[in-house]
């Protein structure tokens, strides 16, 4: 889960917090709601709630995230977290979701990318599954999961620095691109 202030536009810059040493990178598929959904059914009626498809970009500071407290919200929800977009303009266009390829180039070298094909459950499941304990809202999104290739698991962990760019994208919905840069007081 992710504070709601987390979220940016798809070119706006997200601000390294201070202290941080692990910021790292993360490429979703993201769902985005299109009706009110509690208690859906099966897996197959949740896909009538579903508007669109789009990119999360859901950055995380792994220090935050597992060493500082037991709640990943933490490392998850510093400001500018989660560049989202681009927004939805051709609801369902992406008929296909297990198969999006996300991807994303950082200084030009793209990390090892994968389909979502290797997800447990499909995004149908998923929405189906949380509408049975918490009441889903037109416009919530709700992001699926990130593919190998984050520095978390790569050698030498490269994490993000200050300067450093990132160019999300997934195929079907665009491109993204943020310049990393230090929070400042303010």
């Amino acid at each position: 889960m992710k504070a709601a202030d987390t979220v940016v536009g798809l070119y706006d810059p997200v601000r390294i917090p201070r202290g941080s040493v692990t910021t790292d990178w993360e490429v979703e598929l993201a769902v985005v709601v299109g009706e009110r959904a509690r208690y859906l059914d099966s897996p197959e009626n949740a896909r009538r709630v579903i508007a669109d498809y789009t990119i999360s970009h859901d950055v995380s500071e792994r220090a935050f995230q597992f060493e500082l407290s037991p709640q990943w919200a933490l490392g998850k929800s510093c400001e500018t977290f989660n560049p989202l977009a681009p927004l939805p303009r051709y609801p369902r266009r992406c008929r296909r979701p297990a198969s999006a390829r996300p991807a994303a180039q950082r200084q030009r070298r793209p990390p090892a990318g994968r389909h979502h094909q290797g997800m447990i459950f499909g995004v149908d499941h998923i929405l189906w599954y949380l509408s049975q304990y918490m009441f889903l809202e037109p416009g919530d999104v709700v992001s699926t999961r990130t593919p190998a290739g984050v520095a978390f698991g790569l050698p030498g962990t490269p994490y993000l620095r200050a300067g450093d760019t990132v160019e999300p994208e997934i195929d079907g919905r665009g491109t993204q691109r943020q310049i990393f840069v230090p929070a400042e007081a303010g």
